[in-house]
């Protein structure tokens, strides 16, 4: 008989609104990623890692995904690992290794039952040294799993950290069929119900914006730096894989993540109820439930400017 789910806290709605206001000052931050997946998560643990000025990062987890980048959820999250592990490296920032945990081995069974992994149990813990008035904010670009089940482990820390997401596709769009999403829909069921303070990044529809060409990176990247190049290197590599043809863009998804709890003035967002993401592959929407925060527009060429003037340091 598995367990009954865990009654979620709710704050008042102006409570709410304070948690998810973006941070001023110096922030401690961690990051959920499944970095092997794609060309996207490296851009983003690299700008994470290079925004010293604004970020503090306390830990990386590794993330579970299947594609045809990995022979299950489990090869993913491990592929992952060693990924991070070879960016930091190019980022000369060794000591984060010590901090980078594996993540978990398969998606969620149920909404009432963790995976348990090392980047769950450390996340359930670390966040208890943060409160809501000093939460630990929590970037997400991946499957979820990892934070629904450190949530299912401890929901004390709901009150104590604020989650970024990059997932689902924007509200106007037929589907919520989105990469992150679909591979852990329990997971992100949680963390949308929980009453979590929760920012959301839609895919489709809004950080689609987000697109480069081979041109445009060539020009601010190559040459610059080992970290440039490889990061260049990569793209062009998944291009020739997916067979993309002579005209290609592409979209560097987590980038905006990070972007998010930065100073620049990078995208546009607004409070909305949280929606209900349902199995099949839609939204559902209560006007009772409580607000997350939406971004709905991306300022694409002030973000990558700034994006490029990091990578090249």
């Amino acid at each position: 008989m598995m367990n009954a789910a865990p009654k979620w806290n709710r704050v008042s709605d102006a409570e709410m609104v304070r948690r998810l206001e973006r941070p001023a000052g110096k922030i401690h931050v961690v990051l959920d990623t499944d970095t092997y997946n794609e060309i996207d998560d490296q851009f983003a643990l690299s700008y994470m890692v290079r925004s010293v000025e604004k970020l503090e990062v306390k830990a990386i987890y590794a993330a579970p995904f299947s594609n045809h980048h990995s022979t299950g959820p489990a090869d993913g999250m491990e592929r992952s690992y060693q990924e991070i592990l070879k960016v930091l490296t190019l980022l000369e920032a060794e000591e984060l290794k010590e901090v980078t945990y594996r993540g978990s081995t398969g998606y969620l069974p149920n909404e009432d039952d963790p995976v348990i992994s090392d980047a769950a149990k450390d996340l359930a813990e670390r966040a208890m040294q943060y409160s809501a008035g000093n939460p630990l904010y929590v970037i997400s670009i991946g499957a979820i799993t990892n934070i629904a089940s450190a949530i299912l482990l401890n929901p004390e820390i709901t009150g104590r950290i604020v989650v970024v997401w990059l997932g689902g596709h924007a509200l106007s769009w037929p589907d919520t069929e989105e990469f992150n999403m679909v591979q852990d829909i329990a997971a992100a069921r949680i963390v949308f119900g929980c009453g979590v303070p929760l920012v959301q990044l839609p895919c489709m529809g809004v950080v689609s914006e987000f697109a480069t060409t081979g041109p445009e990176l060539e020009y601010h990247l190559k040459g610059r730096n080992r970290l440039c190049d490889y990061l260049l290197e990569h793209v062009l590599d998944e291009v020739t894989l997916l067979d993309a043809g002579r005209f290609w863009s592409r979209v560097i998804w987590d980038v905006t993540a990070v972007a998010w709890l930065l100073d620049g003035d990078f995208m546009q967002d607004y409070l909305i109820h949280s929606p209900i993401p349902e199995y099949d592959g839609k939204y559902a929407f209560d006007n009772t439930r409580h607000f997350i925060r939406y971004v709905y527009h991306v300022n694409r060429d002030r973000l990558f400017g700034d994006l490029f003037e990091k990578l090249r340091r």
